[in-house]
């Protein structure tokens, strides 16, 4: 059991080393600006349409998922969606500590409504419990859901797994059937419990957000092809998969 945890924790170490640092970097990062760009809604020209800031960078968090995915494999993409989202509730953390410093925000100076502009920007930043939790849940959920999807249906493309046609098929089903669960997975946990959604609302919010997030996913999809092909070409992650031919012949 010991050696079996000491090799566990030597994949991830070497997972992290393998994944291009600006990847890894700008995947945390996305994941928690998408949760704290969350907090503003859009204002659409249509009532059946919910959608919220998050979605500016929530297409590279799944982006993201589907090349790790596809290069370095479903369980890989999943233990750096989990480091993610532990940067991410680190983070919250501190910006919820930073919410109860006593101190007044920039913006908060309007003549008047000092006190009310600083406690909003106080409870903006320093979040709620049951929001974070619901988006930490479905994000965590939908990761997985994205990643083992993915490879999944690349199985399929026994001829060819790794052309252009193999790689768009399985990015676009898994980023939708992934962005669906994690839009209503948090809107069961949120929205119906706290806030009185009808499961009617819950599903057709899930679904509109996901179209729209799907259609960010396809418009930069050739970008994360073109990612794989090159990883693939430049032998990225040499050590990793050696580590693991190893540790798996040793079984």
């Amino acid at each position: 059991m010991g050696q079996k945890i000491k090799n566990s924790f030597k994949e991830f170490r070497l997972l992290l080393n393998s994944v291009p640092a600006a990847v890894t970097v700008f995947f945390t990062l996305s994941v928690f600006a998408m949760n704290l760009l969350a907090n503003k809604s859009i204002n659409l020209p249509v009532s059946w349409l919910a959608l919220d800031c998050g979605i500016i960078v929530s297409w590279f968090v799944f982006l993201s998922m589907d090349v790790v995915t596809k290069h370095f494999g479903p369980k890989a993409a999943t233990q750096l969606s989990v480091f993610a989202s532990a940067v991410n509730l680190v983070f919250c953390l501190i910006m919820f500590v930073g919410s109860k410093i006593p101190g007044a925000w920039g913006e908060s100076f309007v003549e008047g409504s000092e006190g009310v502009i600083n406690s909003a920007l106080d409870n903006t930043f320093g979040g709620t419990w049951y929001v974070l939790f619901g988006s930490t849940v479905a994000f965590v959920a939908s990761a997985a859901v994205n990643n083992f999807l993915n490879a999944g249906i690349g199985l399929a493309f026994k001829k060819n797994p790794d052309g252009a046609t193999a790689y768009f098929l399985r990015s676009y089903v898994s980023t939708a059937v992934a962005q669906f669960a994690d839009n209503m997975i948090f809107a069961l946990i949120v929205s119906h419990t706290f806030f009185g959604w009808t499961l009617l609302q819950c599903v057709t919010c899930s679904l509109t957000g996901m179209v729209v997030e799907l259609l960010c996913e396809v418009v930069f999809s050739a970008f994360g092809f073109g990612i794989c092909k090159r990883w693939k070409r430049e032998q990225v992650g040499k050590e990793y998969f050696e580590f693991i031919k190893q540790t798996e012949a040793a079984k």
